[in-house]
């Protein structure tokens, strides 16, 4: 097996009476994601990283927010067809890791769900997705609620 890696992040801006949805968990909250798609940036984040892993390009490449397909569409579904692709080039996940930044809301009883949803979209075990969040010290413009961003680094084998 020859092992890969790839790293991804997103970032979108909040806004009020909007939706937040990470990971494909709705959190309840008085912000959420202004974006074509339902935003999710821990999702994006992975995307991004297994496509760049596999060579495969970018998520904007993939689906770009130009294209009324993709408009409000649940990113699982994004996540799910992006697994597929680079199952189409005979690679498996290894593992992911993952950091969200945000100021609040606090999400750590929400973790298990959101490894759950991605468990079950990816068709891999919880046990090979890390998901952790941390905040940004009330610094720039996360720091400030104005936005959220994600970190992603996964690991795919490719059997030759």
């Amino acid at each position: 097996m020859i092992p890969r890696i790839g790293f991804g992040f997103d970032v979108h801006k909040l806004e009020t009476n909007l939706t937040l949805t990470i990971g494909g968990v709705s959190i309840p909250h008085t912000k959420g994601i202004v974006a074509h798609s339902d935003g999710d940036v821990l999702i994006h984040a992975i995307c991004d990283a297994l496509l760049g892993a596999a060579n495969l390009g970018d998520i904007g490449f993939h689906f770009p927010d130009s294209d009324a397909e993709f408009k409000n569409i649940d990113s699982r579904k994004l996540l799910a067809k992006t697994v597929e692709l680079i199952q189409s080039k005979n690679y498996k996940i290894g593992n992911i890791d993952t950091t969200l930044c945000l100021e609040k809301p606090k999400i750590q009883s929400f973790i298990k769900q959101i490894r759950s949803e991605l468990s079950k979209t990816m068709g891999i075990s919880e046990n090979d997705i890390s998901v952790k969040a941390t905040t940004n010290e009330k610094l720039g413009f996360i720091g400030r609620e104005e936005g959220i961003c994600a970190y992603a680094v996964v690991l795919i084998y490719r059997n030759q």
